[in-house]
C-alpha cells in the first residue's frame, strides 16, 4: 500500500483488482457516510454530534484524519478521526456488512494511523461497546490493547445529544 498526500487531502491508493480505494473524508461525503452509519446492525449515533452541522465541524478541526473507504463511487467504511494535539480517538469505524473481512476495516486504520503520525499524535484510543462482537474481534485481530487499568468516565454538557441505536 502506498501513501500519497496531496496537501490537506491524505489517500492512499489501493491496485484496482482490490476494487475499493481509501482516501481522508471530506464534508461533502457526509450525506453517504451517514446513509452508512444508518445501514450498519447496532450503530450508536448522536442527534447532534452526528448531524451533518457536528460532522463538518469535526472534519474541519480534524482535517485529514478521518478516513473513508469507496467503490464505484459509494462510501463502504469509516472512521471518524480527531485529537487533541497528545491523544487521538477513533469514532465510527465501520465498513458496509458486504464489504467485511476483506482487509478494508484494516487498510483504513493504517491510512488514519499515518495520517496521525504526520501529525506527532503517539496514542489512539476507541470505545467498543461491550456488546459489538465483531468490534471487539476485529480490535483484539488487528493487535489492539484492551485497557484493564482505567476507567472510561462521560459526563453529558447537552441532554439533547440523544444517542440512537440503529436496527
Amino acid at each position: 500500500m502506498e501513501m500519497k498526500t496531496d496537501g490537506m487531502d491524505k489517500s492512499v491508493q489501493v491496485s484496482a483488482k482490490e476494487g475499493y480505494s481509501i482516501r481522508a473524508m471530506r464534508e461533502e461525503d457526509y450525506a453517504a457516510v451517514h446513509a452508512l452509519w444508518e445501514r450498519i446492525h447496532g450503530f450508536a449515533l448522536r442527534s447532534i454530534d452526528d448531524s451533518e452541522e457536528g460532522i463538518r465541524r469535526f472534519i474541519r478541526r480534524n482535517p485529514g484524519c478521518s478516513i473513508v473507504a469507496e467503490t464505484n463511487g459509494r462510501i463502504i467504511g469509516t472512521i471518524l478521526c480527531g485529537h487533541d494535539g497528545r491523544t487521538a480517538t477513533f469514532y465510527h469505524v465501520c465498513v458496509d456488512e458486504d464489504f467485511r473481512r476483506l482487509g478494508i476495516g484494516k487498510k483504513m486504520v493504517v491510512a488514519a494511523m499515518q495520517a496521525l503520525k504526520e501529525e506527532k499524535i503517539n496514542t489512539i484510543t476507541l470505545i467498543a461497546f461491550t456488546n459489538n462482537e465483531v468490534g471487539n474481534a476485529f480490535w483484539n485481530g488487528i493487535g489492539w490493547q484492551k485497557r484493564s487499568d482505567a476507567n472510561q468516565y462521560n459526563f453529558k454538557l447537552n441532554e439533547e445529544n440523544i444517542i440512537a441505536f440503529t436496527k
